[in-house]
């Protein structure tokens, strides 16, 4: 997906993305620049809210435990 930047510098987002998104009017967009690229994340009214429940399917120890052995591995 593309968009044109203006002359003062506004863009527009596309609908598709703002849906998948839920960004909605007066929704707050942060910008981070590392030097090569620019990307756009969206932050939520309650960023805490958002994340409950996300990761209550997901083993932190297994993955604590893949991670450590991967970095062996490359040592």
């Amino acid at each position: 997906m593309l968009s044109t930047v203006t002359i003062r510098g506004q863009t527009a987002i596309p609908s598709a993305i703002r849906k998948k998104y839920k960004i909605l009017p007066k929704s707050k967009l942060a910008w981070l620049d590392d030097g090569f690229t620019i990307s756009v994340l969206p932050i939520p009214k309650d960023p805490v809210n958002e994340l409950r429940g996300k990761y209550k399917n997901i083993d932190f120890l297994k993955a604590l435990i893949e991670s450590r052995n991967e970095e062996r591995k490359s040592e």
